[in-house]
């Protein structure tokens, strides 16, 4: 039988990795279809058109009827050329849309690593307060296991201990969001090798260890408990 806070732990899981996935809202087909100007440009990869119509004095932070700029689309899109076009010309590369998203989370939740690298070589942020949960680009990877993505945001100087309004960093969302499979431990194995604080508490007070051993992800038990986690 499940104990009661790994019966939560699951609930909270499949809701909020239900409403994750969901969060992010590309461009449909017929929001692309309509696009003109620099969106369109970003949504096809067409440098030549974004550098017309730079020139000619196109707005670079112009956004749709969903706050997405000409960058947002094309990270979306994962037209790294454009990107580094909008880049170029002055584009602002951690303009937020309506969810609160900017490109690095787009391409974090992407599992986009080659999008991010650019972005992030670029000068995009990595530090950045996104989404309607008041979260990071890391801690939005690390729900999702996206291990690589983890690393690069570690290394762009991510926050490691920044607390969402549920309450929980990204250590506990590899664990309480994650399913304890190879990537969420090299995700949280990541996590601890960058010195992240492995005793920060969720609001009921339960450490990452007590949420691992909850769920009976016994690998991260003993990556947490020889790490020193109480």
């Amino acid at each position: 039988m499940k104990t009661p806070l790994r019966a939560i732990a699951l609930a909270l899981s499949l809701a909020l990795g239900s409403v994750g996935a969901q969060a992010q809202v590309a461009p449909s087909a017929a929001e692309a279809a309509a696009y003109t100007g620099l969106h369109a440009a970003a949504h096809k990869g067409d440098v030549a058109k974004i550098q017309r119509q730079v020139a000619s004095g196109a707005a670079l932070n112009a956004t749709d009827a969903y706050g997405r700029t000409p960058l947002h689309v094309a990270a979306f899109a994962r037209q790294r050329e454009a990107i580094r076009a909008l880049a170029k010309a002055g584009a602002d590369l951690n303009t937020l849309e309506n969810d609160r998203y900017d490109a690095v989370t787009i391409a974090s939740v992407a599992d986009d690593e080659a999008t991010l690298k650019v972005l992030l070589e670029l000068g995009a942020s990595a530090k950045q307060v996104t989404s309607r949960y008041d979260g990071t680009a890391l801690i939005a990877a690390a729900h999702l296991g996206h291990d690589g993505v983890v690393r690069q945001l570690i290394a762009a100087g991510a926050p490691l201990d920044h607390v969402n309004n549920l309450h929980w960093t990204a250590v506990i969302e590899s664990i309480v969001l994650g399913d304890g499979g190879a990537r969420h431990q090299a995700t949280l194995k990541a996590l601890i090798d960058a010195g992240a604080n492995l005793q920060l508490a969720d609001r009921s007070g339960q450490t990452p260890l007590v949420l691992a051993k909850a769920r009976g992800y016994s690998t991260m038990v003993s990556m947490l408990e020889k790490a020193g986690a109480r």
